[in-house]
């Protein structure tokens, strides 16, 4: 009989797991609260650096789980999680010879930096409303008119002692400049800034497509952080900031302001740590056991992480930790199992 492992959450974390375990013989069931597979990147519109459709990366993914037959609980939250299995809401248990937490992340509220105006003002939108809208292929303003001037705002719930959210969510500058380039795509004649404490290009591909943004696209990049908006009678927004590279106060009217929002660690880690025996890291995702070697394992023999459950990551990152998680999992079965 194959070995049974539980992956809690759906997104692309669980069910590239589930696909890479399934192919080794192993028996994958996926718990997700959600109705469906993807987690936040089925919303997506294109990836960075490449331009990608998120769609033609998560849909063969799903396609994939349903045609393996991998069996999947929608609508179920997992309230315990064990070495030996998993405890949904209802009551009903899953017993399982491994578990794997992929649950996530969660985007940061951008209600709580009220001096942006999030959800007072028509005009003020996140990164994640913005990847929506232009799904929907309808970018425009409140009143259905083209922006001609944008301002985007990075690390918003991201490197913020203020809200308690300290750490770097890592894909909040590539984003800011992706979506930079294609709002410049559709708004040929808009001016486009970007406010950033400074610009992290760490991934392949990354650091140049920020300099296309700026030699190609004519996107502006002003390093210094917005500290208010507020909105005009005729509905735009006006910002106030400091250039930090020339010491200058800056006030500049907008049509648009994009807040780039971090990744936070999921509200119930901490309830779900605690019952399972596991540590967090100060910034509220799971800890694992070291960056190196036990970067996918926990504290607790027969438990695994995989994806932004343990940080903030990209899709591609996300992708290739999960095969590695699969394979730690193949690797402790066979050794606690088949003795």
């Amino acid at each position: 009989m194959a070995h049974r492992v539980v992956i809690v959450g759906g997104g692309a974390a669980g069910m590239q797991t589930a696909l890479e375990l399934k192919s080794r013989g192993i028996e994958p069931v996926i718990v997700e609260r959600d109705i469906e597979l993807g987690g936040k990147a089925r919303g997506w519109y294109k990836l960075f650096p490449s331009f990608t459709p998120a769609g033609d990366v998560m849909r063969p993914l799903a396609e994939r789980v349903k045609r393996e037959r991998i069996r999947c609980f929608y609508g179920q939250e997992v309230t315990e999680f064990a070495p030996d299995g998993v405890i949904l809401r209802s009551g009903e248990r899953i017993p399982a010879d491994a578990v794997v937490v992929a649950t996530g992340f969660t985007l940061f509220d951008a209600h709580r930096k009220q001096e942006y105006g999030y959800g007072l003002y028509d005009n003020v939108l996140t990164s994640v409303d913005l990847e929506r809208m232009m799904n929907s292929g309808a970018v425009t303003l409140a009143d259905g008119s083209m922006p001609r001037r944008i301002a985007i705002l990075h690390c918003v719930g991201s490197r913020d002692e203020k809200v308690c959210q300290k750490h770097c969510s890592k894909v909040c500058c590539i984003t800011g400049v992706k979506q930079a380039i294609e709002l410049k795509q559709m708004f040929p004649e808009a001016d486009i800034f970007n406010f950033y404490m400074d610009i992290r290009m760490f991934g392949p591909g990354y650091e140049e497509l920020y300099r296309e943004a700026q030699e190609r696209h004519n996107i502006h990049f002003v390093r210094g952080r917005i500290s208010e908006a507020a909105e005009t009678i005729n509905k735009r927004i006006q910002i106030k900031a400091e250039d930090t590279l020339t010491g200058r106060p800056l006030r500049m009217t907008v049509d648009m302001l994009v807040l780039l929002v971090g990744m936070s660690a999921n509200y119930e880690n901490a309830e779900l740590a605690k019952r399972a025996g596991l540590e967090l890291s100060p910034n509220g995702f799971f800890r694992t056991v070291d960056s190196f070697l036990g970067a996918v394992r926990s504290q607790r023999e027969g438990i695994f992480f995989a994806g932004a459950a343990t940080a903030p990551k990209s899709l591609a990152d996300t992708l290739a930790e999960a095969s590695l998680t699969a394979s730690a999992v193949d690797e402790y079965l066979k050794n606690s199992f088949n003795k």
